[in-house]
């Protein structure tokens, strides 16, 4: 039997409820001034060269927004493809195996990408 709490804050057979949904749709919803800036400042820098790229990258605001970029981006990837591993592959160890390598490519790409950000805001 189901209570009415339990309808109400959505908890199916994963005890997760709609958690994993809202996630998924408020790092959209934050990927899309990011993702228009990152489009502005590839448009800027395209035709510079490579020193004047890095003074661009060198100012503060360009290299937070960059660095959210990357993050909400890369969370987003995983989510959305922890969605599909999980919906289109039936067994269970080779979906846990693949939500495993899913969550740490993610986490290794996110992190490597943020290094490469930091590396050229600071010149070294």
């Amino acid at each position: 039997m189901r209570t009415a709490l339990k309808n109400v804050r959505g908890l199916g057979a994963a005890k997760d409820g709609t958690e994993h949904f809202w996630h998924q749709r408020v790092s959209a919803v934050a990927n899309v001034p990011l993702i228009l800036f990152f489009i502005f400042l590839v448009i800027s820098v395209s035709g510079s060269s490579y020193d004047e790229a890095r003074a661009t990258f060198a100012n503060p605001f360009v290299a937070i927004i960059m660095a959210a970029v990357l993050i909400s981006g890369f969370y987003h990837m995983k989510l959305g493809m922890q969605v599909i591993i999980e919906d289109y592959i039936h067994g269970e160890g080779l979906k846990v195996a693949l939500i495993m390598l899913n969550t740490i490519f993610s986490f290794v790409m996110g992190i490597a990408s943020i290094f490469a950000v930091l590396k050229m805001s600071f010149g070294a």
